[in-house]
C-alpha cells in the first residue's frame, strides 16, 4: 500500500535524474532525505522487494516501471498543489514546498482532477519543473545548466532549483525567474532580457536554460 515514507523515497529518486542522467546512490539518497545510511539501505531493500526499484549492494538505485509510475503520480500531486497555492492563494514560490509536502498525501483523486482542470492543466510548476500528466508523461525542452552554458549562449530560464527557500528569494530579488532570457557575457557576467545584471554566483548550479 502507498505510504508517505515510500512516496518520499520514490519522489526523491525520480527528481534526482530529471535534470541530469546519473542515477542516485544510497549515500546521496540518505543525504537528500536527511536520514541515516542504514535506514535508507533497509528501506531500499524493501522497495526492491516490492518491485519499485532496482538496486544491487553499494550500487546506484533506479526506479522500476512500476516505481516510475508511482513516483510520477506523487510528483504530479506535489507540483499541482504548488501551482494551485501560487495561483489561487497568493503564495510565493519560496513558500509552497512545505505545504505541498503535506497536501500531496491527503488530496483525493477527484479534488486533484478538479484543481488540474481549474488551473487549465498546467505543464509546469512555479519553479519550472514539469508536471506529469495523468498518464505520467512529461514534456521538457532541451536544457543546459547555467554554469555549463558557454560564453554567448542565450536561453530562457526553464527551471530554478527549489531546494533552498532563501536562494529562491535571492533569485527573485535579482529578477532571475522562470521565463526571463539570460545571455552569458563572460565568466560570471550575464544579461537579463538584454540588460547586464548582477546574478548570484549560486545560480550557476541552480538555474537551467533552454539549450
Amino acid at each position: 500500500m502507498p505510504s508517505p515514507a515510500v512516496d518520499d523515497y520514490l519522489k526523491t529518486i525520480y527528481h534526482h535524474t530529471e535534470w541530469q542522467s546519473e542515477s542516485i546512490t544510497p549515500s546521496q539518497l540518505a543525504a537528500e532525505l536527511g536520514l541515516a545510511p542504514s535506514s535508507v539501505t533497509e528501506m531500499v531493500q524493501k522497495l526492491a522487494a516490492q518491485g519499485l526499484v532496482s538496486h544491487r549492494p553499494y550500487g546506484p538505485i533506479a526506479l522500476s516501471e512500476t516505481g516510475e509510475r508511482r513516483a510520477a503520480e506523487i510528483v504530479r500531486r506535489h507540483r499541482l498543489v504548488e501551482t494551485w497555492l501560487v495561483r489561487e492563494f497568493g503564495y510565493t514560490w519560496d513558500e509552497v514546498h512545505d505545504e505541498a509536502e503535506v497536501l500531496e498525501h491527503v488530496l483525493s483523486d477527484r479534488l486533484l482532477e478538479g484543481i488540474d482542470e481549474r488551473l487549465g492543466r498546467p505543464r509546469f510548476d512555479p519553479h519550472g519543473d514539469a508536471i506529469p500528466d495523468a498518464d505520467g508523461q512529461v514534456h521538457r525542452e532541451d536544457f543546459v545548466l547555467l554554469g555549463n552554458a558557454s560564453e554567448g549562449h542565450e536561453g530562457r530560464v526553464l527551471r530554478v532549483s527549489d531546494r533552498d527557500p532563501e536562494l529562491l528569494r535571492e533569485f527573485d530579488r535579482a529578477g532571475l525567474v522562470v521565463g526571463r532570457t539570460v545571455r552569458v557575457l563572460g565568466p560570471a557576467r550575464y544579461a537579463l532580457d538584454g540588460v547586464e545584471a548582477q546574478i548570484p554566483a549560486s545560480a550557476a548550479d541552480a538555474v537551467w536554460l533552454t539549450a
